[in-house]
C-alpha cells in the first residue's frame, strides 16, 4: 500500500509547540487529495482516518514554514483545518447535495455533539447536515449497551433536529431491545440503524420486523469498533507536534462526512473532523 504522507524533511525542526494547547481540532477536507488516484485497493476506514491525519498535520506544518510564520506555542484550543474554499458547499448546489455524517464518541460529554455538528457545517458551508448517525464509544470486553448509557448522547441528537443543525437522526450498532427501549422514550425517532455485518453475517429478524415496522432504515457498514486506536493516533501526532508528551492525548470525538450528488450517487467530497484533547492533569 502506497503511504499517503507527503515527504517531510529536518523534520525534528519542523515541529510544532504544542506546550500550551488543551485541544486540537482537525479538519481534513477532501480526502482524495490525499490519496493516490493508482491505489487498487480499497483502504480500511481505520487505515483511511489515520493517513488522513498525518497528512493532514503534515500540510498543516509545511504551511507554517511556507508562510514564513514562526512556530511558537499554539492557541490552547487550536485547530489544523485543511478544508479548501472549493470544497465546501456552494447555495446554489445545496439543494443537490446529500450531507451524511457519522459521529463516533470516545467518552460523551455534554455538548460535544452539538460542537461535531456545528464545526462540520461551518468546515462545509452550509447550515444544515442531511442525516448524522451516532456510534457510541467501544465497549471493554464482556461489556453490553445499556439505555442509560444512550439517553443522554441522544437528547443530544435530538436537540440538532430541534434546532434545525440536522434533518434525520440515526444510530449504529443496537440490537432489537435497545432500538425499540430507544424508540419508546425518544421524542425524535431514529430514521435509521447501522448494523455491522463483520460481528453479525446476518440481520437478526427480530431487528428486520422491528424496523421495518417502524419505518427504520437498517444500513450496513464495516467500521471496526475502534476506528481510531489511541496508539497509532499519539504517534501520528507525535511526528508533527513538540510539547508536553503525546502519550497525554487522546480522540474525543471523529465526525466522518460524505457530500453525494442526489440521482446520481456520485460521491462529491468526503472527509473527517477530529477533536483530541489533552488529559486534564496535564494542562
Amino acid at each position: 500500500m502506497e503511504a499517503l504522507v507527503p515527504e517531510m524533511t529536518d523534520l525534528r525542526s519542523r515541529l510544532l509547540d504544542f506546550s500550551m494547547a488543551k485541544s486540537l481540532t482537525m479538519c481534513t477536507g477532501n480526502v482524495v487529495r490525499w490519496c493516490n488516484s493508482t491505489r487498487r485497493y480499497p483502504v480500511k476506514p481505520e487505515q483511511e482516518i489515520l493517513d488522513c491525519i498525518k497528512a493532514a498535520l503534515s500540510e498543516w506544518v509545511s504551511k507554517f514554514h511556507r508562510d514564513q510564520v514562526e512556530l511558537k506555542a499554539l492557541a490552547e484550543h487550536a485547530v489544523c483545518s485543511l478544508m479548501q474554499d472549493y470544497e465546501r458547499i456552494g447555495a446554489k448546489e445545496r439543494e443537490d447535495i446529500k450531507l451524511s455524517a457519522k459521529l463516533f464518541i470516545y467518552r460523551f460529554e455534554p455538548g460535544m455533539i452539538k460542537e461535531s455538528a456545528s464545526r462540520a457545517c461551518l468546515e462545509l458551508g452550509v447550515t444544515q447536515l442531511d442525516s448524522v448517525i451516532l456510534a457510541l464509544p467501544p465497549l471493554s470486553g464482556g461489556e453490553c449497551r445499556s439505555l442509560e448509557e444512550l439517553q443522554a448522547p441522544w437528547e443530544e441528537m435530538e436537540a440538532l433536529v430541534q434546532e434545525k443543525k440536522v434533518s434525520s437522526i440515526g444510530v449504529s450498532d443496537l440490537d432489537h431491545q435497545l432500538l425499540e427501549a430507544l424508540c419508546l422514550i425518544a421524542q425524535v425517532q431514529p430514521s435509521s440503524c447501522q448494523v455491522n455485518l463483520a460481528s453479525c453475517c446476518v440481520i437478526p429478524p427480530d431487528l428486520t420486523t422491528f424496523a421495518s415496522e417502524n419505518n427504520i432504515q437498517l444500513l450496513t457498514h464495516n467500521d471496526p469498533t475502534d476506528i481510531l486506536p489511541i496508539g497509532p493516533f499519539q504517534d501520528a501526532l507525535g511526528a508533527s507536534v513538540r510539547g508536553p508528551g503525546t502519550a497525554q492525548w487522546a480522540p474525543r470525538w471523529i465526525l466522518r462526512y460524505s457530500a453525494v450528488i442526489k440521482n446520481r450517487g456520485i460521491i462529491k467530497s468526503k472527509g473527517y473532523v477530529v477533536k483530541a484533547e489533552r488529559a486534564a492533569g496535564h494542562c
